[in-house]
């Protein structure tokens, strides 16, 4: 029987992911009954900034933005505006989807177009130094697969490299069932005879393991890995875990006294290749239950006991297209 507990650790190790509040239309289950019932500009702006500073005060350092979260970016700015210039946070955003839902929640073709070229990339940088100026800390490139032109166009990573010499930590984010291998192919990306990644956003979760692998070597060639998702787009929130493929999580969430979402946290957070793990919270109680994950410590066993939970990629990422935006 193992005894060594593997802790969360601190709340540093924990940053706030803003997808879920800068816009009306996302794909967290049950995201309906957390947010306004008119989610104007001005609510989900009120709302962000209230859970900045909330984060904040619970000692959360790292926030999470892209340009195709609506208005995410803005209200981030916003925010930084109100703190003094040498604030110690670090914001990382992402480029490479265009937002193209206009402000609707419903009846959307579709909510983002995906595009990793060099005209995009240009356009964006703008958009993202417009908003965020100087506080652009990481800037990575947005839901890359194993297909994805900034693994081989030379130009756009020769712009990307151009970026990283301004001080600016350049990545990217993954998704997919090939996430593990999008990975391995950004680690061997170099410009000029110099790796040009130095961070990675993959999903990572109880349900969802593959990138793990590939997420420790990432880490172990010193990228900083940030893991998102770790809720599974609320598939692992206490309302919605309520299956029998989901009972291993309730029960140990019980045995340490947690809310099933911190307990998902926490087992990401107790991966030694997890940097920061994001949460994606709509309101402020949300909040304070993903962050109760740092105070958790999980042995090898209760981990083992999650393990179950793991499904094929392929099922996992089918399942996560299904998922409505509402």
């Amino acid at each position: 029987m193992a005894t060594t507990a593997s802790a969360a650790g601190s709340i540093a190790r924990f940053g706030l992911g803003t997808a879920a509040v800068g816009r009306p239309g996302y794909i967290t289950l049950g995201r309906d009954l957390d947010l306004p019932a008119e989610r104007s500009v001005e609510a989900l702006r009120a709302r962000t900034h209230a859970l900045l500073d909330a984060a904040y005060a619970a000692g959360v350092r790292y926030f999470d933005t892209a340009r195709s979260y609506g208005r995410a970016e803005e209200f981030v700015g916003e925010w930084l505006a109100t703190r003094p210039a040498g604030a110690d946070v670090t914001v990382g955003s992402k480029w490479g989807y265009t937002y193209t839902a206009d402000w609707r929640a419903s009846g959307v073709p579709v909510h983002e177009v995906k595009e990793h070229s060099t005209a995009v990339f240009d356009r964006q940088l703008r958009e993202s130094r417009a908003l965020l100026g100087s506080r652009l800390d990481v800037y990575l490139v947005h839901s890359v697969t194993p297909d994805s032109p900034a693994l081989t166009d030379r130009a756009l990573q020769e712009r990307l490299a151009a970026l990283a010499a301004e001080g600016v930590r350049v990545g990217l984010s993954t998704s997919g069932p090939a996430q593990g291998e999008t990975v391995r192919a950004a680690l061997a990306v170099t410009v000029a005879g110099r790796p040009l990644f130095s961070a990675v956003q993959s999903t990572w979760n109880v349900l969802e393991t593959s990138a793990g692998p590939a997420l420790a070597e990432a880490h172990a060639a010193g990228l900083l890995v940030v893991v998102k998702e770790g809720m599974a787009n609320g598939r692992l929130a206490d309302r919605n875990a309520t299956g029998p493929d989901t009972a291993a999580l309730r029960t140990l969430a019980a045995a340490h006294g947690a809310t099933c979402d911190a307990l998902a946290l926490a087992a990401v957070a107790a991966q030694p290749w997890a940097d920061l793990v994001l949460s994606g919270a709509a309101t402020e109680a949300q909040l304070t239950s993903n962050l109760a994950a740092a105070h958790l410590a999980l042995t090898p066993d209760d981990l083992a006991t999650l393990t179950p939970l793991t499904e094929p990629a392929e099922h996992y990422w089918k399942t996560r297209a299904a998922l409505p935006w509402a």
